[in-house]
């Protein structure tokens, strides 16, 4: 036995040794972290200035990481989503080759490397002037050579050829050195560093390529130093001929068909400048300038012939009324020495835009055929923007009742009768509705002025209501012209009745108008009726006995509607309460109360030999009987009932039990009856016991 229990404790020695062994084991293993696996790069190679995308994991969550570029930092301190890293790069500047990208974790001291390959790039780019401007002929350029990724410090042999329009080429060689990076660059001037008979003198664009097609450009040579003129600006030609020889200079286009002799000078050149010749140039047209040789030698192929453009200038007009509001859909006509230049409608902010060139114009604006502006448009390249004051007056309308009130919502129908060379016209000019203020403008309206009269008829409603008529109006030449319109009072009579048709007196009438802001209330008299002087609108009326509301309704009040009938049909009611029993007995001397919504609604009224307790007048509704024994505070039934009409309303006390014109609780008569059924069975059972007993002992 002693043995045995020897085991046992070296077996729970051994168990706690293991499970000691392994907590502390557990204890020291460090926390799992992301692993630095090799990043992705995408795409794996291309040229200098490109992009590549980095994916990779750090080991620390939401690390800060580098990125170096062979031993180079490429990006500083940014900070992983997790433990994800997903950057773009942009190659630089370096050799031909594979090159290291190392994305290193910044807490941790890790690193891990992809392999990025760069290959070698070659471009071409050509010197212009800024647009408009351009070269001329007998102009020089230069082209430039660029070259990334290639071998460090080495020198090439770089041809450029050049493409002339004539179709005749040049070919120029240069050394193409590299740098530490790979980069190099050469530049050469044309024609200045390519063989003789190099040159600009023919209109058309300069091709320029490197090794064939490895890199290609070009650039335009003109006759105008600019692609585009405005007229107050110099135009300037010029066209490489023959020593003295006599050329026909001409410019066509719209408005413009200009030519003039011209002798070029002792090197050939011919300049022709003129500040004047495009005075009447249109706008947003094209012209067309050309060279030819009248007596010499020269016969170009292709020809000079070069195109440029008059743009001209965006220019806004904004029609405005004498109070100074944008004026829509209005006609708007340009001129420029009588002849019409552009015709447009004014937009929703009474703007238009014209293509106009330098100089000055006539701007009209008409409404309904009728001018009601003119302005006189001087325009330059600082000058684009413009007002064309219009005679057109705001109308501004307050709406208000008899006793100042301001009345919101009243829609209008403006009416506007133009009246010349005995025609009669008649337009409908939309409106809007007055605000919370019982305001509202009719914007830009036709004044009186020569030759014509307008009038207006201004008619008010409400609800679709007519209710007044204003006009007809002739309006001043000004910025404004007010207008009050009274809306009227009429009164409204009122016949409130119950549900039997009675009068209901003393009853509160409170009208309140839908819109808001006007309300009316007045009691009835004996009749049930009662009258309220109200503003002409739309009121919601609701009727009032001891504080409880009978009824509501809507009626419009206008000259057609003056009177309104209000049947009450829950107010006035005969109501019965039935008090039972369990068994449906009518229960007497119960003490029932009426409460409408908590309120009380009339005198509580004993229940009679019949059960009923009868109440007169009552408003029905929402109502709760309340049954208590008379002379007593307990509640022995409270029941919601909602009624609509005269009836009788039967409240079973299912807890109670009539006997003998007692009320008692049906649960304690229940107990009572099952404990003298239980007496009566043990008594039968003892006197049963004792009869059989006598028997036995007689016969013993």
């Amino acid at each position: 036995m002693m043995e045995f229990h020897c085991k046992k404790v070296k077996s729970l020695t051994c168990l706690l040794l293991i499970l000691t062994s392994a907590f502390v084991g557990f204890s020291f293993l460090p926390r799992v972290k992301g692993e630095m696996a090799v990043p992705s790069l995408t795409p794996t190679s291309g040229k200098v200035g490109s992009t590549m995308q980095l994916a990779g994991n750090l080991t620390t969550p939401n690390g800060t990481f580098q990125v170096f570029w062979d031993l180079t930092l490429l990006l500083l301190n940014a900070s992983a989503v997790g433990n994800s890293v997903n950057v773009s790069l942009t190659v630089p500047p370096a050799t031909y080759g594979p090159h290291n990208i190392t994305l290193s974790d910044v807490a941790a001291g890790e690193n891990t490397t992809a392999v990025f390959d760069v290959s070698t790039a070659y471009s071409l780019s050509v010197s212009q002037k800024p647009a408009p401007a351009e070269l001329q002929e007998g102009d020089n350029f230069t082209a430039t050579l660029n070259m990334t990724g290639g071998m460090q410090g080495e020198t090439d042999v770089a041809n450029i050829t050049v493409l002339a329009p004539n179709n005749s080429s040049y070919v120029s060689f240069g050394n193409l050195t590299t740098g530490n990076d790979g980069n190099g660059t050469l530049s050469v001037n044309y024609p200045a560093d390519f063989p003789s008979g190099a040159n600009t003198n023919f209109t058309g664009y300069y091709s320029v390529s490197f090794n064939g097609t490895v890199a290609t450009a070009s650039s335009f040579v003109g006759l105008t130093n600019s692609s585009e003129y405005h007229r107050d600006q110099a135009i300037d030609v010029k066209a490489v001929y023959a020593p003295d020889e006599s050329v026909s200079l001409s410019i066509i286009g719209s408005n413009l068909n200009y030519s003039q002799s011209i002798v070029a000078d002792g090197s050939g050149m011919v300049h022709y400048v003129n500040p004047t010749v495009l005075a009447n140039a249109s706008a947003s047209s094209i012209y067309v300038v050309s060279v030819t040789s009248v007596s010499g030698p020269t016969q170009k192929v292709p020809p000079d012939v070069q195109s440029f453009t008059v743009p001209g200038f965006a220019v806004i007009v904004t029609a405005r009324n004498l109070a100074g509001d944008p004026v829509p859909s209005l006609s708007v006509t340009t001129f420029e020495n009588l002849t019409l230049v552009s015709s447009a409608t004014s937009d929703a902010n009474g703007s238009v835009t014209l293509n106009l060139e330098v100089g000055d114009y006539l701007c009209n604006a008409s409404l309904g055929g009728q001018e009601v502006g003119r302005e006189t448009l001087v325009v330059n390249e600082t000058s684009t923007t413009f007002d064309l004051i219009c005679n057109l007056t705001d109308l501004g309308i307050v709406v208000m009742d008899e006793d100042g009130v301001l009345i919101p919502d009243v829609e209008f129908q403006l009416v506007q009768t133009l009246h010349a060379a005995q025609v009669n016209e008649n337009f409908t000019i939309s409106v809007n509705a007055t605000d919370v203020n019982g305001a509202s403008v009719a914007q830009s309206l036709l004044p009186v002025f020569e030759n014509a009269s307008v009038d207006y008829a201004l008619n008010a409603s409400r609800y679709g209501m007519l209710f007044n008529t204003t006009g007809p109006l002739q309006l001043p030449v000004a910025a404004w012209f007010n207008v009050t319109i009274v809306c009227p009072k009429e009164n409204l009579y009122l016949n409130v009745s119950d549900a039997v048709g009675r009068p209901i007196v003393n009853a509160s009438v409170n009208a309140m108008e839908e819109a808001g802001g006007l309300s009316y209330s007045n009691n009835t008299g004996p009749d049930g009726t009662t009258t309220l002087r109200a503003t002409f609108g739309r009121y919601l009326l609701r009727v009032y006995a001891d504080g409880i509301e009978l009824n509501e309704t809507t009626v419009d009040l206008n000259v057609t509607t003056l009177s309104e009938t209000i049947n009450c049909s829950l107010y006035g009611l005969d109501v019965s309460v039935k008090i039972s029993d369990y068994f449906g007995q009518s229960i007497s001397n119960v003490n029932v109360t009426l409460q409408w919504h908590g309120y009380s609604n009339s005198s509580s009224i004993v229940s009679g030999s019949d059960g009923l307790a009868t109440f007169k007048n009552i408003t029905g509704g929402n109502l709760t009987v309340i049954a208590r024994l008379n002379g007593q505070s307990n509640q022995l039934a409270v029941a919601p009932v909602y009624v609509t009409n005269s009836e009788t309303i039967e409240i079973r006390l299912d807890k109670y039990l009539l006997l003998v014109g007692v009320l008692v609780d049906l649960g304690a008569f229940i107990t009572v009856m099952i404990v003298v059924l239980a007496v009566i069975l043990i008594l039968c059972f003892e006197v049963y016991r004792r009869r059989r007993r006598r028997p036995e002992q007689s016969g013993s």
